[in-house]
């Protein structure tokens, strides 16, 4: 019986891909195998050794200390394009309301309540106040061009708009999904000169953290809209409040709010709705959950943003278990690892090993069960982090009586 912990609401369609007679989920749950959560702040939480993965059902992983997790043999897994649909929307939505004020229009029109008749009249007066620009034809600069910035790009190209996009770690994937008339930017720089509307679609680490900044702020030009719903750090408020107030920026729509932002005329702030939809709700936790499963039932690994991918397509050996090792980067982990499986008479029967940065992974499938005193030898092993058995489901033979 796996145990699952909850630490946020998760969506009750995910959740029921646990089969119910192997698995138990709850918020509050002693010895969990793994946690499933949304936003709730992880980098003060002291996990059970039973821990061997945190699933976010999200992109983002802030709320997570995922270097902690992985000197523990923690697999931290998320769950990237599974709200790219709901975001993107969310961002083309924003650039029409950045350029045509229809918020504060629709506030405006309020206003005319108990004027009765008077409303045609008084409202074709007061039209001319939220004047703004069409997007068709203008240019939208892409700041990365992962699941949802490509996304975001190519229906701003259907939408009649110029579109640039820069991504320096674009993958192949997001490559082949990307519109041909999509024109790639030279540099980051070279982006923000040409934008009208400029959208932010890279994650918040050490080196993009505040990025847009009064030196990225000044190259843009004059007027332009800045949209941002990937991640509140990666803009350095005070300068865009101060470019802003110089009328460097005509409008920033963020989907973080901070009590400046909200005092400042030119500034949209959302309370953080980008995903907010049941559908991308639903998929996430379609992904998260599948990933746990599969994780805990096989040992395979795909979205994690701390351990390489890895699978073994083939079902582990009926009799037999398969082994999960994860360990340090280092030369003859390998070598070591097999030397005590070849001692113990245990024969391979597929094996696969990945490696990412600091850290390896390995799937070893072999035809016999594993003892204790193997493990703990392998645990022994300089390097190793963490070992996991999974044993094969063992056949039954139903013998008929001979007459």
């Amino acid at each position: 019986m796996y145990k699952i912990q909850t630490l946020n609401k998760i969506a009750s369609e995910g959740l029921a891909l646990f089969p119910r007679d192997n698995y138990e989920i709850a918020s509050e749950i002693l010895h969990p195998d793994a946690i499933l959560v949304r936003s709730a702040e992880m980098h003060d939480l002291e996990l059970p050794e039973t821990v061997k993965a945190v699933a976010r059902a999200g992109a983002g992983v802030n709320n997570i200390p995922v270097q902690k997790y992985t000197d523990r043999g923690i697999v931290v897994f998320n769950t990237p394009g599974a709200n790219a649909n709901a975001v993107k929307e969310l961002v083309i939505a924003a650039l029409l309301f950045s350029s045509r004020p229809v918020h504060r229009a629709a506030e405006w029109a309020k206003g005319l309540i108990g004027k009765g008749d008077e409303i045609p009249d008084l409202a074709e007066k007061g039209k001319s106040q939220f004047v703004g620009p069409e997007i068709r034809g203008k240019t939208l600069g892409v700041i990365g061009l992962g699941a949802i910035g490509a996304m975001v790009a190519n229906d701003a190209v259907g939408l009649g708009m110029n579109v640039i996009g820069y991504d320096p770690f674009i993958s192949v994937d997001a490559a082949w999904s990307l519109s041909r008339a999509v024109v790639k930017a030279e540099s980051l720089d070279a982006l923000l000169a040409k934008s009208d509307f400029i959208t932010i679609h890279v994650p918040q680490t050490n080196d993009t953290k505040g990025f847009l900044n009064a030196d990225k702020l000044r190259i843009l030009k004059k007027g332009a809209r800045v949209i941002n719903f990937a991640r509140g750090g990666l803009v350095n408020n005070a300068d865009m409040i101060a470019a802003i107030v110089e009328g460097k920026v005509s409008c920033f729509v963020t989907d973080f709010a901070d009590e400046e932002l909200l005092k400042t005329p030119g500034v949209i702030c959302l309370p953080h709705l980008g995903a907010s939809t049941p559908e991308a709700e639903d998929n996430c936790a379609f992904m998260a959950v599948n990933q746990i499963k599969d994780f805990l039932e096989n040992g395979n690994i795909v979205n994690s943003v701390n351990f390489p991918k890895s699978k073994i397509d083939e079902p582990i050996p009926a009799n037999g278990a398969r082994l999960c090792i994860s360990n340090k980067n280092v030369p003859n982990m390998i070598g070591q690892i097999t030397s005590i499986l070849a001692g113990a008479k245990l024969n391979i029967s597929s094996m696969t090993n990945q490696n990412r940065a600091d850290v390896a992974y390995n799937l070893i499938d072999v035809d016999d069960r594993v003892g204790a005193n193997v493990i703990a030898n392998l645990e022994d092993i300089d390097g190793v982090i963490a070992v996991r058995v999974i044993e094969g489901k063992a056949l039954e033979h139903d013998f008929a009586e001979v007459e």
